[in-house]
């Protein structure tokens, strides 16, 4: 009856359900698979051609996703209210994106250490424009890097 092509969405309708957290599991991603390149032994190309390729190709995965969650979080979260008391967000997102696109194109694992720090900046601004407290902590997993959290009422 009705013919649909592929279909992405996220939140055109107002279900409220917005979160910083994927975009730092990325962005920490980034870092990890950066490490894990750079951990490779390429003296022996040919037997980590396939590994190395599986990780740059998956180091571009994670870094897009981090340009799409926190775009969908700035397009369709931040409104006025938010804008008008954190006008700051809009450079820091395009700095995101700017870092992101870096972590693409290149294997410095400075570039990931900055995405992470910026996703964090984002996150703190997100949570701070809903008055929810944050706190750092230590990723429980590698790289290791600190992030910013929600501090929630079971902490």
């Amino acid at each position: 009856m009705i013919k649909l092509q592929k279909v992405h969405a996220h939140c055109d309708i107002p279900c409220k359900i917005y979160d910083p957290a994927i975009p730092q599991i990325a962005a920490l991603s980034v870092v990890r698979l950066l490490d894990l390149i750079h951990e490779l032994e390429l003296d022996n190309e040919k037997e980590h051609l396939a590994e190395f390729t599986r990780l740059v190709n998956e180091k571009e995965t994670q870094a897009k996703l981090v340009k799409e969650e926190i775009r969908i979080i700035w397009g369709d979260y931040f409104k006025g209210p938010q804008i008008e008391k954190f006008p700051e967000i809009h450079h820091l997102t395009h700095t995101i994106m700017m870092t992101a696109s870096k972590c693409k194109q290149s294997l410095d694992r400075r570039n990931g250490i900055n995405l992470v720090d910026e996703v964090n900046q984002f996150t703190e601004i997100f949570w701070a424009t809903k008055e929810v407290e944050t706190h750092k902590v230590i990723a429980p997993y590698p790289p290791s890097l600190e992030i910013i959290r929600p501090l929630l009422q079971s902490d």
